[in-house]
């Protein structure tokens, strides 16, 4: 009997297949529950199916599965437990009041319709309906997305016009991201880029911030590096073995100690001391190159126009007073000092100071004066000089200064008394480079060589004068029409009537016309700009400024004429106070010491003494206030003295005798009589004070102090007499020919009373407790 095909009733119109989803098992349709299978499943079961759509209909399957286990997993636990009986755990009874209110509150928002007397069966047809809503749309979402994923990407392949190989309605395309597992790896993987260029964008931030911070630190580093330049020394508490010591500076002035006396064999601890530490070939002084605006130029840094003290005598308009250098009741009162001092610096930053005879230091500048001072005193022997140095660094910690500076005027004294190129003044070397010699070795028995300080400086140099170079003051001017004159050798005019200063500035052109060594300036008009000098009204408003050895002098001083007719000596036999640019006024400057952290030997340019200043207040730590001076610590070096260092600087010619013929000029001398005789009516040529020009007569103005032979010095050898040595002390250059065996005596039995009277002195100091090195000195006369 032929087999019958079976008549069946097409679902939606469509005749069933073999084929079709839902008759390939006869058993599918009875096997599905009401939970699983719905009119809307079959409809869709009916239909072709994409790969995506089968995909999700298999998630769906595995869900229904896994809930379907978790379920038999609970129910088999409960049973477990109610087995079990008083051996289940006890709940805890908040957890399972919160859980059953939760499921209660979770029941009534999902069924509004089941109340609290409703049965069991309900309850669970109720979370059955519910369960299966829930696998409905979460169904049909991802059949939406399975139909928009490759369906509507499909369609974006046939409107561009083909399709990849392979690709068809019914089947699977091979496109990568027709897989929703591989679309989401690729998403992962773009978020993943993603994120990694985010985060190469924070660390490439991070890294450029760091490097602009670097770069911060580094400018700043290198602008503390160039400040540092700029900032004062420090030094840090050092022991020698039994103290302690802060930075502690020793600074000494040699008055008149011109810098080419170390080329003369004289000075060998000077000349080590210029290869141990840093030095220039020379320092310039300031204008005027005399001793009281010099040695306030290096103590304030400022020049002499600025600090007040422009001559070693000057008359002050305002004041209506002259300040004359050799009273210490006028020229001690702080309304002379401007400026301020290194001492007071350091007080004011609380260092202690000890200064010993220094120009200006009793003057109580600003209300301050030093911790120690002593005042000046001419009969001071240089051992005791060493010896009250010494006393200082061995004082206890909480006593001792800081900054000690002292005030050597022998040679000075000896140069204006002898000359610069005599015997005398070679002897008076030695002993002041012995005096160093022993202040070293005072030094190295503490083992403070490398603790302490050390700066040796002068102010100025000295230059021979003679006869020759003299010019009578009354050829050139009228003294009736001036009211005062200042300085010397240098001369500053004060008319009596201002209108009348443009006739005295005439008159004095037209009669130095005719002699090159002499300068006539208006210090308002045309002085020139490097002396510094015209910005103080107690600087004159006229001034006849001599080449260096010339000087000028009034008759009642010298009258000219009988003088070089009678072959007369002129005392003094050195001077200073002309151009401080001159060879013969150069100075000196050598420093040593852990502040000085230089090569040995090292050589600087040559620099104005207004930079001293500077270096003393950067060497022991303090801040300087303003002032003229531009050097600070460390020093830079341009390189090495040449061997032996001293050998580059050539010594410098004395001026010459003799000029050509002019109205203000003196005539060439006749020859020198054997025996010198002098007809200075001033002086006789003391050594620690030269002759200096007496104010005019009949002016409303003190008149120089008379000064006589009797004048103390501060060196014994002063004592002898001004025409003993029979030239001697000449402008032929004494100092090529040795000392006579006499003088050799001579010199070793002075050489025995100073060491001996200095011992006695330093004696009866200790008996006594006199801490100032002579309460009389005051009363002395300054080196000029």
């Amino acid at each position: 009997m032929p087999l019958q095909p079976l008549k069946t009733t097409a679902v939606g119109g469509r005749d069933p297949s073999l084929l079709s989803p839902s008759e390939y098992d006869a058993d599918a349709i009875s096997i599905r529950s009401d939970q699983d299978t719905d009119s809307d499943d079959d409809e869709r079961q009916l239909r072709a199916r994409n790969s995506r759509e089968l995909r999700a209909h298999d998630r769906l399957v595995l869900m229904e599965e896994e809930e379907l286990d978790h379920l038999v997993i609970e129910t088999r636990r409960k049973q477990e437990r109610q087995r079990r009986g008083s051996g289940l755990p006890i709940p805890n009874p908040i957890k399972l009041l919160t859980r059953r209110l939760s499921d209660a509150s979770r029941s009534r928002s999902r069924s509004p319709s089941v109340q609290p007397g409703d049965s069991a069966e309900d309850l669970g047809t109720e979370k059955r309906r519910a369960r299966r809503q829930r696998r409905e749309m979460k169904r049909d979402r991802l059949l939406v997305d399975a139909q928009h994923g490759e369906d509507g990407e499909l369609m974006y392949e046939m409107e561009e016009g083909g399709m990849k190989d392979g690709s068809s309605t019914g089947e699977s395309s091979d496109r990568d991201d027709s897989d929703e597992v591989d679309r989401k790896h690729l998403l992962h993987v773009a978020e993943t880029k993603m994120k990694r260029k985010r985060n190469c964008r924070r660390w490439v931030l991070l890294y450029a911030i760091i490097v602009v911070a670097f770069a911060i630190l580094v400018l700043v580093a290198w602008k503390l590096s160039l400040d540092r330049k700029t900032a004062p020394y420090t030094q840090k508490l050092v022991s020698n073995g039994t103290a302690m010591f802060a930075p502690t500076t020793i600074i000494i002035s040699l008055d008149g100690f011109r810098a080419d006396f170390l080329n003369r064999g004289l000075t060998p601890r000077l000349n080590a001391l210029v290869k141990e530490g840093v030095s220039p070939l020379y320092m310039l002084p300031s204008f005027p190159s005399v001793t009281f605006p010099n040695h306030y130029t290096i103590a304030t840094g400022l020049y002499p126009e600025s600090h007040g003290v422009v001559g070693n005598s000057f008359w002050d308009p305002v004041l209506r007073e002259e300040f004359y250098y050799t009273d210490p009741s006028r020229s001690m009162e702080p309304k002379w000092w401007q400026g301020e001092p290194f001492w007071v610096t350091a007080q004011k930053q609380g260092l202690k100071t000890a200064i010993h005879m220094w120009p200006g230091s009793e003057a109580h500048i600003l209300d301050f004066e030093p911790t120690y001072v002593d005042k000046y005193n001419g009969k001071e022997l240089l051992p005791r000089k060493v010896d009250r140095i010494l006393g200082f660094l061995d004082m206890p910690d909480a006593d001792r200064p800081q900054i000690i500076a002292a005030y050597v005027p022998n040679v000075d004294a000896d140069g204006h008394k002898y000359g610069p190129n005599s015997t005398e003044i070679r002897f008076t070397i030695q002993k002041v480079d012995k005096m160093l010699d022993s202040l070293f070795k005072g030094l190295e028995e503490r083992h403070l060589t490398e603790i302490v300080n050390i700066i040796v400086v002068s102010d100025h140099g000295m230059a021979t004068t003679d006869v020759s170079r003299l010019v009578q003051l009354e050829d050139l001017v009228d003294l009736d029409k001036i009211e005062h004159t200042d300085g010397w050798p240098l001369i500053g005019l004060r008319p009596k009537d201002p209108a009348e200063l443009q006739d005295i500035h005439r008159g004095l052109i037209e009669k130095t016309k005719g002699n090159p060594n002499l300068e006539v300036y208006l210090r308002d008009v045309d002085m020139p700009a490097r002396y510094h000098f015209s910005d103080n009204k107690r600087i004159a408003p006229l001034w006849i400024v001599p080449k260096a050895g010339w000087a000028l002098v009034k008759i009642d001083e010298m009258n000219l004429k009988e003088a070089q007719a009678e072959g007369a000596v002129y005392h003094p036999r050195g001077l200073h106070g002309y151009d401080h640019e001159h060879p013969l006024m150069r100075a000196i400057f050598i420093a040593r010491g852990p502040a000085f952290p230089h090569q040995p030997n090292s050589k600087l340019e040559v620099f104005q003494n207004i930079e001293v200043y500077n270096m003393l207040c950067d060497s022991v730590g303090i801040t300087p206030v303003p002032n003229n001076g531009t050097l600070r610590l460390p020093l830079k070096p341009i390189g090495l003295h040449e061997e032996p260092a001293t050998n580059e600087l050539d010594t410098p010619a004395d001026p010459a005798e003799v000029h050509t013929t002019s109205t203000s000029a003196a005539p060439p001398p006749p020859p020198k009589p054997t025996s010198s005789v002098s007809v200075n009516t001033g002086s006789t040529g003391s050594a620690a004070e030269p002759s200096v020009p007496s104010k005019s007569v009949g002016v409303d103005q003190p008149v120089s102090p008379p000064q006589s032979t009797n004048e103390p010095t501060s060196e014994p050898a002063s004592d002898s007499s001004d025409g003993g040595k029979s030239g001697s002390d000449s402008d032929t250059g004494g100092d090529e020919d040795d000392p006579s065996a006499v003088d050799k005596v001579e010199s070793k039995v002075k050489d025995f009373w100073d060491w001996f009277t200095g011992k006695v002195g330093t004696w009866w100091d200790k008996v006594t407790g006199n801490a100032k090195g002579g309460e009389d000195g005051g009363q002395d006369k300054p080196s000029e």
